[in-house]
């Protein structure tokens, strides 16, 4: 009997592929997905912990940057031809347009903060890697379940040369404003007291 062994060959898709079958209606109106190293991943679920961190963050770094950049939240950021994620948090340059024709890329993000509440292994691994690989500077992941920060600097074709777990009364500077200091709780949810 002759033993073989198949190697199942994964069809990955371009950027420009992947909007020209959302453009055709592949994807539901209710499907979240995004693009990762050429493969469609689904979007997990967020809770409430999740909704609020991401909330949080926003209106944080909004309110703390003012003009100084902009602060997009779930919207694309392409990272080359065969990723197109969607963070939670981007914070990018200011561009004249607002990004009307243009997606924001690696040369134009500051910062890239994903929330994880169910997906922080998906977030510390496969969207660290694509995001160092990308070169992305500053790539924070905010665990709302340990409440806990990950900061991902020094990236590499390989990953990132640093990640420092900080707990949430620590204080953290972006990279590229080094005037902005934010205690990591404040963008944590509110610890719920029981009665």
């Amino acid at each position: 009997m002759q033993n073989t062994e198949t190697t199942l060959q994964l069809r990955l898709w371009t950027v420009e592929e992947y909007h020209r079958m959302a453009e055709a209606g592949i994807f539901g109106a209710d499907e979240r997905v995004e693009l990762l190293e050429g493969k469609i991943i689904w979007m997990i679920a967020k809770g409430t912990a999740h909704r609020s961190a991401v909330g949080r963050t926003d209106y944080l770094f909004k309110n703390r940057l003012g003009k100084q950049a902009w602060v997009s939240v779930q919207d694309p950021v392409k990272l080359n031809d065969r990723s197109e994620p969607e963070p939670d948090i981007a914070v990018v340059k200011v561009d004249p347009l607002d990004y009307a024709d243009h997606h924001p890329t690696p040369s134009e993000v500051y910062l890239i903060i994903e929330v994880a509440d169910n997906s922080l292994k998906l977030d510390c691994e496969a969207k660290a890697k694509a995001y160092s690989q990308a070169g992305i500077q500053d790539y924070w992941v905010l665990d709302v379940v340990n409440r806990q920060l990950h900061v991902f600097r020094e990236p590499t074709s390989e990953g990132y040369k640093s990640e420092v777990v900080l707990a949430e009364d620590a204080v953290i500077t972006p990279l590229e404003f080094p005037d902005l200091q934010i205690v990591v709780l404040e963008m944590l949810p509110p610890v719920m007291r029981g009665e």
